[in-house]
């Protein structure tokens, strides 16, 4: 276990390195084809879009307010969650990705990836207009907001409404911000502090990645992450385990900007 000093550089040392993260070329190399190409049922985006529209229409999870945990520069993690909740809050650490997201929520055309492809892919699963989907997700957006998993208190203290959010997503983020495991498995209880007891945590991560580039030469850390280290630190964080699906990168999706094996995709409920 690391003391207190070593875990604060250690966190520091995350935050430093994305000082360099490029929203743009992030979105280029895991956000195109061969990982987005939605002709392809065992590519990568698909298989996840697949896993959240599931989880997000099975019944069990409802309420008003949807948070996603870091959300990066991309969206596609709330495209099937804005149907089943009236209030989705975006959050990010950087700066940079919180401006990405506002160029798509006020249509300015300053968007470094089309999603309307990821729109239209989601509108099939659930059966509903392309041409309505994008107005939907912007009415529901209430805001995009800084954010630190790494706190106690991840948002600002009036960020969210006493009882807590309804359900949590987050899609890449904890292993990728933290040192360590034991940094990852705090980081899980910190934003379990966001969710109301009974609540649900919508969690996608990577297995096996231990860096991945977020820009031209800049190499950022990850923690390399079993199966078996997602459900302790779950179990660890205070959450009961609903699912757990696993995705076998094909060669071919190795493309050479990480070296992630698998992805995970994880149900649970707070308890």
């Amino acid at each position: 276990m690391l003391s207190g000093s070593n875990t604060a550089s250690g966190v520091a040392a995350m935050a430093a390195y994305y000082q360099r993260f490029d929203p743009a070329a992030y979105l280029q190399y895991n956000y195109t084809p061969p990982r987005a190409d939605f002709e392809r049922k065992d590519s990568i985006v698909p298989w996840k879009l697949a896993c959240l529209h599931r989880a997000f229409n099975e019944g069990d999870v409802s309420g008003e307010l949807l948070v996603d945990i870091g959300s990066g520069p991309t969206l596609y993690q709330v495209l099937s969650g804005c149907e089943v909740f009236s209030k989705v809050l975006l959050t990010d650490f950087l700066e940079v990705n919180r401006e990405e997201l506002k160029h798509w929520l006020q249509d300015d055309g300053g968007c470094n990836l089309d999603w309307t492809p990821y729109l239209q892919h989601v509108c099939k699963l659930e059966g509903r207009r392309y041409d309505q989907k994008a107005a939907k997700l912007r009415q529901v957006i209430t805001d995009i907001l800084p954010i630190d998993v790494h706190r106690p208190q991840p948002l600002a203290h009036d960020a969210l409404p006493s009882a807590g959010a309804d359900c949590l997503v987050s899609c890449f983020c904890l292993e990728s911000v933290s040192p360590d495991l034991a940094a990852f498995t705090r980081a899980l209880g910190h934003i379990g502090r966001l969710l109301r007891p009974g609540g649900h945590l919508l969690l996608i991560g990577a297995l096996g990645e231990s860096y991945y580039f977020g820009g031209p030469g800049v190499k950022i850390p990850v923690v390399p992450l079993t199966e078996a280290q997602v459900c302790d630190s779950l179990k660890e964080s205070g959450y009961t385990l609903i699912r757990l699906e696993v995705y076998t990168l094909p060669q071919d999706m190795r493309v050479g900007v990480d070296d992630v094996t698998g992805v995970f995709f994880a149900k649970a409920r707070k308890d």
